[in-house]
């Protein structure tokens, strides 16, 4: 079936193929840079919540 297709034929199928190639490939680089940004804001909020506790901590110990 393949030894008998005409040159255009491999082309398309070569075509097929990587483009599938490039879909997979960019996918696994999007999700990577989603998860690192997922864990920067993470971060971002874990320090934004300690500040705020020690805040409130310094101003409950301020009215004693």
């Amino acid at each position: 079936m393949l030894i008998g297709m005409p040159w255009w034929g491999y082309m398309l199928l070569f075509g097929i193929l990587f483009s599938g190639y490039m879909v997979l490939r960019t996918s696994i680089e999007e999700r990577r840079m989603d998860e690192q940004w997922i864990e920067q804001q993470g971060e971002v909020y874990m320090k934004r919540m300690e500040q705020e506790k020690e805040e409130r901590n310094y101003n409950r110990t301020k009215r004693i």
